[in-house]
C-alpha cells in the first residue's frame, strides 16, 4: 500500500494547529539535570488553553505552582474566566503581533511553549524572555524526523528541512520542518537552557480532534467494527495526562534536553487497542446496566473484522484519518509505532495503564452533546463503514471463503 507521507501529515494538522540557572547539554542533545528544584515555582505558559495546556495547568496547579497564561483569551474562555482556571493570571496578547504583557523585568523559573508552530514566533518570544527564564521548554513533534523509514529513530536521527525557512503556511510539507525551525530558533535564543519534547499522537479525555477516541467511541456503538490491517500492526500514542506530568517533570527536575515522548517503542498493537476498547465499552455498560437494570445492554457488543490494507486502498480507505493511529508500518513508514523514547523514560516519563485511558477518554465522549457524537472529525461513518464490510464480505463469498 502506497502511502504519501504529506498526506498522512495533512490528516493530523487538523489537530495540531487548532515551556533556573543555565546546564551543559551536548551537542546532541543529551539531557543534564543540574539540581532539582519542586516546589513553588513561578511558570509562565505560552498558549495553555487547548487540549494539552489545560492538563499541565491543572497538574502544575495541584503540585503548588504559580502559573501565569499568555494568550488571547479566544480558545475555551468560560474554563479560565469565571471557570475552574479562574483563579489563575492571565496575560492577553498574540505571539505574533503583540507580547508587550511579556515586557519589563518579571521573572518565571521556566516558560512552557505550547503554542509553538512557526519560528519567527518563537524567536521573538524566546529572545525577548531569555534573560529573565531559567528554562524554556518547548513542546515540537515527533513530525519533525526527515526519515520514518528506520524504526527506533533516537532524537538525534536527521531532522526534516524545508527550501524556503521563511515560509509561515503551514501544510503538510512544512509543518514537520517549521516545528524542528522552531525549536532552533529556540536553541539559538536561550543556548543551554532549552528543553525539547517531541510528542507523537496525544490522546485522552479532551482530544477534541477524535484521532484517537474514534475507536473507544466505535467500541461503545456496537455491531461489527471495520478493523485495519493486523492485530500485530505497531501504533504508538501518549495519553495527554501522562505527556503533562512529563513536562511538569521536567521542569521540576530542571532538565535539559530533546526528549521523544510516545509510548514505549513496539508496544502497543492496533490489536491491543482495539480489544481493549472493546472490554472498556462493555464493562461500562455492564455497570450501567447493573445501576439502572436495562433488557438489553445498550451497544458494546461487538466483533471485529480485520481487513487488509490493500484492500482498504482500493476502497479509498485511508490511514491514520479514515483508520486513526494506524499506517502500514512498511515503506517510507516502516519506523511508524516504532520511535525510541528510552532517553525519555529514563529521564521520567511514566504511563498509565492502556485501559485507564480507553475508559476516561471513553467516559469524556459521553458527556458530549449527542449532536457532537454523531460527528466525529475522525474515523469512518457508520454508513461508509458499513459499505467497505459489505464489500469485504461479498469478495470473501465470490471467492468461496
Amino acid at each position: 500500500m502506497q502511502i504519501s507521507r504529506r498526506n498522512v501529515l495533512i490528516a493530523g494538522l487538523a489537530g495540531a494547529v487548532a515551556a533556573g540557572l543555565p546546564a551543559c547539554t551536548s551537542a546532541l542533545g543529551q539531557a543534564v539535570a543540574p539540581s532539582p528544584r519542586k516546589q513553588g515555582l513561578d511558570i509562565l505558559v505560552l498558549g495553555g488553553t487547548g487540549f494539552l495546556g489545560p492538563h499541565f495547568v491543572e497538574a502544575a496547579r495541584a503540585a503548588g505552582h504559580r502559573l501565569t497564561l499568555f494568550n488571547r483569551g479566544k480558545t475555551n474562555p468560560t474554563r479560565f474566566d469565571g471557570g475552574q482556571f479562574d483563579d489563575i493570571e492571565q496575560l492577553r496578547g498574540d505571539r505574533k503581533s503583540d507580547l508587550s504583557a511579556l515586557e519589563g523585568e518579571r521573572r518565571w523559573d521556566a516558560v512552557l511553549d505550547t503554542s509553538a508552530y512557526i519560528p519567527g514566533d518563537v524567536t521573538r518570544s524566546a529572545e525577548l524572555l531569555g534573560p529573565r527564564v531559567g528554562q524554556y521548554l518547548i513542546v515540537s513533534t515527533i513530525s519533525v524526523y526527515a526519515d520514518t523509514s528506520v524504526p527506533g529513530m533516537d532524537e538525534d536521527a536527521p531532522l526534516a528541512t524545508i527550501p524556503d525557512p521563511t515560509v509561515t503556511e503551514i501544510t503538510g510539507e512544512t509543518y514537520g520542518p517549521l516545528k524542528a525551525l522552531s525549536e532552533q530558533a529556540a536553541q539559538r535564543a536561550i543556548p543551554g537552557r532549552v528543553t525539547v519534547v517531541r510528542p507523537g499522537l496525544i490522546v485522552g479525555p479532551g482530544d477534541t480532534t477524535d484521532r484517537f477516541t474514534y475507536w473507544p467511541a466505535r467500541a461503545d456503538r456496537g455491531g461489527e467494527i471495520l478493523a485495519a490491517g493486523t492485530p500485530a500492526d505497531p501504533t504508538q500514542f501518549i495519553d495527554v495526562r501522562d505527556l503533562a506530568a512529563f513536562l511538569l517533570h521536567l521542569i521540576e527536575q530542571r532538565t535539559f534536553g530533546v526528549f521523544n515522548a510516545d509510548a514505549p517503542a513496539g508496544s502497543l498493537t492496533m490489536g491491543a487497542l482495539l480489544t481493549t476498547c472493546q472490554d472498556v465499552a462493555r464493562g461500562l455498560n455492564d455497570i450501567q446496566c447493573i445501576r439502572a437494570p436495562c433488557p438489553q445492554p445498550p451497544g458494546a457488543v461487538s466483533s471485529l473484522t480485520w481487513v487488509p490494507a490493500d484492500f482498504l486502498e482500493a476502497q479509498g480507505v485511508s490511514p491514520w484519518q479514515d483508520m486513526p493511529a494506524w499506517i502500514p508500518a512498511e515503506g517510507e513508514y516502516a519506523g511508524f509505532g516504532r520511535i525510541d523514547t528510552s532517553r525519555a523514560q529514563a529521564a521520567g516519563l511514566a504511563y498509565r495503564p492502556l485501559d485507564a485511558t480507553v475508559r476516561d477518554t471513553l467516559l469524556w465522549w459521553r458527556t458530549l452533546p449527542a449532536e457532537r457524537r454523531a460527528k466525529p472529525k475522525a474515523g469512518l461513518a457508520p454508513a461508509r463503514e458499513a459499505e467497505v464490510l459489505a464489500a469485504w464480505h461479498a469478495r470473501d463469498e465470490s471467492s468461496g471463503g
